[in-house]
């Protein structure tokens, strides 16, 4: 059966699925192998629990004319969104970047939807498997599609882009994230910027934040959108920034007030600024969509607990988002700082060095008290009144559950394995 036909099969469906508990009536259900368990022995229980249609790649498992077979259920997927992805014409945007991927998409996100009938990426299905999924939610209702691509090899985002073709693109930023699979700092540009090469080759448009020096150099020649804080001469200048603790910025003539903490999160604003602007929504609307944008995922939400004022940011943490949080932590004009950070993985050979460099950093710091919490925050220990250190989540558990914190201003952030969320149940 061919790509064509297959697709002909999704468009009487009501959407993709590859996990049976997730099965909507009519769905599509896609069988794909993972590495404990082979869902192709899942297509009868697909089917029984309101599945139209169950695609496999082991002839053992075909039932009826309701059972599609393909060489490779993952590569079929991946085709089929492609596929579907040209069949709908729509414009995609697509984005990728060390830090600050998920909240720009849910702001350019926000931002467009008060004039366009938008989808995007959910959650963080940024992969191989996630992008297929992502496109494959589009229909003929949505005027404008927005894809994240994670990477943490070369050539990983090549790969996405061929999926997805997208018409517009953007990278948050290089930073030092996923450096053992990268190859260290000048591997994440290398593999992060095959996404400009994709759009490059067709004379698509990018969005460059001008004030990234290295951004602003790969991209001169390129069909571009910009902002900068310091270049008059951008599509959008950004008339001001501050953060205290909130971001607010002023653009267009419009001052904006944000619900997100850091000047980090600022250049993530002025990309859905700068996105909006170019298509055509009022300011007034872009200004609404994001001041009435509240994180909820982990990442720099500010809370308060007791009598504790608690920045989260747990989602996830590489020595590049590290530093900046600890950089606007440490300028909040606050009282009773405390920092509780978490490893930072996926390091390789560098995880000594960076896990140190952080130390380090903070160590020039006396006012506020310090929790580091994990094997490579142990093995970089400090003789410091104000820093104590943990190997374990449990050992810091048990030294907590006796501090009874008040009245604190407390960053918490590390990597998606530590789980530091953990940390407001003891607090």
């Amino acid at each position: 059966m061919t790509i064509q036909e297959i697709h002909s099969l999704f468009l009487q469906t009501s959407g993709i699925a590859i996990d049976t508990r997730k099965i909507t009536q009519d769905s599509f259900f896609v069988a794909i192998k993972g590495d404990r368990f082979d869902a192709n022995t899942f297509a009868a229980e697909a089917l029984q629990k309101g599945a139209k249609y169950v695609l496999i790649d082991n002839e053992a498992y075909h039932i009826d004319h309701r059972t599609i077979l393909v060489p490779d259920s993952l590569t079929a997927l991946q085709e089929l969104a492609t596929y579907h992805r040209l069949y709908l014409k729509l414009p995609i945007i697509a984005l990728t970047g060390s830090n600050g991927k998920t909240t720009t998409k849910e702001l350019v996100n926000v931002v467009l939807a008060k004039k366009f009938q938008v989808k995007a990426t959910v959650g963080n299905l940024n992969n191989h498997i996630g992008v297929p999924l992502t496109l494959l939610s589009f229909d003929q209702s949505t005027q404008i599609g927005i894809v994240e691509m994670g990477a943490n090899h070369q050539k990983e985002i090549e790969f996405l882009c061929d999926i997805a073709r997208p018409d517009y693109g953007f990278i948050t930023n290089f930073g030092k994230a996923h450096l053992e699979g990268f190859g260290g700092v000048e591997g994440v540009i290398k593999g992060k910027s095959e996404m400009y090469a994709f759009l490059a080759k067709d004379n698509k448009t990018t969005f460059v934040n001008l004030d990234d020096t290295l951004q602003s150099e790969k991209t001169e020649h390129f069909n571009r959108i910009t902002f900068s804080q310091t270049n008059p001469d951008a599509t959008v200048f950004i008339e001001s920034v501050a953060a205290n603790p909130f971001v607010k910025v002023k653009a267009l003539g419009t001052d904006i007030t944000s619900h997100l903490i850091g000047l980090y999160n600022a250049a993530n604003i002025c990309m859905a600024i700068t996105i909006g602007h170019y298509f055509k929504v009022p300011i007034e609307d872009i200004k609404t969509a994001i001041e009435s944008y509240v994180p909820d995922n982990n990442r720099s939400q500010l809370m308060v607990k007791h009598t504790n004022e608690i920045i989260l940011d747990a989602y996830n943490a590489n020595p590049s988002s590290m530093r900046v949080a600890l950089e606007n932590f440490i300028q909040l004009d606050k009282p009773n700082k405390i920092v509780v950070i978490g490893d930072m993985y996926e390091l390789g050979q560098e995880s000594k060095s960076e896990h140190k460099s952080i130390v380090d950093f903070l160590s020039t710091n006396e006012s506020m008290i310090c929790y580091f919490v994990g094997k490579d925050f142990y093995a970089n220990q400090l003789p410091k009144t104000n820093f104590s250190f943990y190997e374990t989540f449990e050992d810091f558990a048990k030294a907590l559950s006796a501090l009874h914190w008040q009245n604190k201003t407390i960053l918490i952030k590390g990597s998606r394995g530590m789980a530091l969320e953990r940390t407001l149940e003891l607090i």
